[in-house]
């Protein structure tokens, strides 16, 4: 099968765009996804993500499926990208263009901007424990400063769901953390029944992080948008950052601000298309 793609990049977080508008199902199989993924012997990529038609008055539907062929609720760079690959389908007018994205974590609204930035609606964040979900505490409780044993170590945990699960936690020095070694340990410990994505935030300033993330399902990645909102959140309930903070990542900054006038995370940050092709696929 002759698959037509485009490649976009959020912040080097890097995605397989397929214009799947004329079927409600992906076209391709998570076993194919990953092997377009594979940077040897496919097209090489963090996730494969599909425009389908949008349902219960929505514009959109987004689906992704990850490098290792899970699929998550939500992905933040993905949905920035998934909007500039959709107003280039569309050729239209994209200068505060909007569209309202059905995802497997709600109703997603993304917005472009003049600037070549995207603005994204990220919605609420979820911070009862069952709604991450995990075990850490009771289901009712919110998960600030847990202690999690990891790697023969005790780490200060803050829990967060942006649509998808994260834990987060603070050290002195990002850059000095083995995530090779211990990303897999935090993803798949038995405190969280659906893995977990994590992130390991420095505080540069109180409204300035700095972020490295394991990605549930994709492992070290540049970037991670609902990571990033989700660690702003952490730092607030934690007492260590403000409402708006610019969130250094391995592959550049995106802003993000936890308003407290209606509770929604809002994410800016770039999408770009990188080259289109067509690939055979088995």
């Amino acid at each position: 099968m002759e698959i037509k793609f485009s490649k976009y990049q959020g912040l080097g977080n890097d995605f397989i765009l397929i214009d799947n508008r004329h079927s409600s199902e992906p076209m391709v199989t998570p076993e194919q996804a990953m092997q377009m993924c594979d940077r040897h012997f496919g097209i090489g990529a963090d996730g494969v993500i599909f425009a389908l038609p949008g349902t219960d008055n929505t514009d959109y539907t987004m689906r992704i499926y990850n490098s290792d062929g899970s699929e998550p609720e939500m992905c933040g760079n993905g949905i920035r990208c998934l909007a500039q690959f959709i107003a280039d389908l569309e050729q239209t007018e994209q200068i505060n263009k909007s569209y309202r994205i059905h995802t497997l974590a709600g109703v997603i609204t993304p917005q472009l901007q003049s600037n070549g930035l995207v603005t994204v609606d990220m919605g609420k964040p979820q911070l009862e424990a069952a709604k991450i979900p995990t075990t850490l505490c009771a289901p009712e409780d919110k998960v600030i400063n847990q202690n999690l044993e990891v790697a023969g170590q005790s780490w200060l945990v803050t829990c967060v769901s942006m649509g998808n699960p994260h834990c987060i936690t603070f050290v002195t020095d990002s850059d000095r953390i083995s995530l090779e070694q211990i990303g897999s340990q935090f993803e798949h410990h038995p405190a969280f029944p659906q893995r977990t994505n994590t992130e390991f935030i420095q505080v540069v300033r109180s409204d300035y992080l700095k972020m490295r993330v394991w990605e549930r399902g994709a492992g070290i990645t540049l970037a991670c948008g609902t990571g990033a909102c989700a660690s702003v959140v952490a730092g607030v309930l934690t007492g260590q950052s403000e409402r708006k903070c610019t969130v250094e990542l391995p592959g550049g900054c995106l802003q993000i601000e936890w308003s407290e006038t209606d509770g929604r995370v809002y994410m800016t940050g770039p999408a770009k298309q990188v080259f289109v092709g067509n690939l055979w696929i088995n």
